[in-house]
């Protein structure tokens, strides 16, 4: 998923690392993707409220390191966050660093489902979604870049608008191919670290009831990863490949996840956060 327009905004033309990489026009490597990612997770956590209650912080990154660092080849260091907001959403940041939504959370029934959530957001960040669509901007954008540098003024109106949509190409709406993906390598993710897939559909079942209940408190999280009958059937097709023996053994839900959700919800919401 992806951050608000404002604070999308906010990251563009800020990061030194994002400006380099306008020449490269290639795909940052690992090292340069976590420079990035770092600079851009600080900026989030200063402007987005973020749950900071120990016990909350603790769960939420056992439950993602768990499947992390069965499913990371690069050895990058995760980082998992609730995010003091209402409405239901989550998104990735380049480099590990993964942000659910409280309203997201208050809406899972059990464990798999916010895992299946977690798992689709990491594989964005391992199938390096966002730094292949920010060097194909880049790419598309390179003279219109190198004019904004050489002369600000050139930056100003349309030529501007075409500027911050580069700037914010890491962050920009990912394509049905790479929400597929991270659907399929989200399966397995789970799967992977013993916790029931079918977790993920689930989570699908009940956004799609919640936009029928009340459509404002999804908006954010349907306008970067459509949620469809047809997504749902393909989840659980990749489901059906996995041996019945397997999938009889994995975890559903835990007394852990249920503590953390009753925790979650006896704290207090911040100002901004409702």
């Amino acid at each position: 998923m992806v951050l608000s327009r404002r604070l999308g905004a906010r990251l563009a033309g800020t990061s030194l690392a994002a400006i380099v990489l306008l020449f490269g026009a290639c795909v940052p490597n690992t090292s340069q993707e976590v420079a990035m990612g770092n600079d851009y997770a600080q900026q989030v956590e200063r402007e987005l409220p973020m749950v900071r209650d120990p016990e909350v912080v603790r769960y939420i990154n056992v439950l993602g390191d768990s499947i992390a660092r069965v499913v990371d080849d690069r050895s990058l260091t995760w980082r998992f966050n609730v995010v003091d907001q209402s409405d239901i959403n989550a998104f990735a940041v380049p480099g590990g660093h993964i942000y659910v939504n409280r309203g997201l959370i208050e809406k899972t029934t059990n464990m798999s489902e916010l895992a299946g959530v977690i798992g689709h957001e990491i594989a964005h960040v391992t199938q390096r979604h966002s730094m292949k669509q920010m060097a194909a901007a880049q790419r598309a954008n390179a003279g219109l870049s190198i004019g904004c540098i050489l002369a600000p003024s050139f930056c100003q109106g349309a030529a501007g608008a075409g500027v911050q949509v580069l700037a914010q190409a890491g962050f920009a709406k990912f394509s049905r191919d790479d929400e597929a993906e991270a659907d399929r390598y989200g399966v397995k993710y789970v799967t992977r670290a013993g916790i029931d897939p079918r977790g993920m559909p689930s989570m699908f079942r009940i956004l799609l009831a919640e936009r029928q209940r009340n459509p404002s408190g999804v908006e954010g999280f349907f306008s970067s990863h459509p949620v469809e009958e047809s997504r749902i059937e393909a989840t659980e097709k990749e489901i059906e490949k996995i041996d019945p023996v397997i999938l009889k053994s994995l975890t559903r839900d835990s007394p852990a996840f249920q503590a953390f959700k009753r925790r979650l919800a006896s704290l207090p919401h911040t100002q901004t956060g409702r």
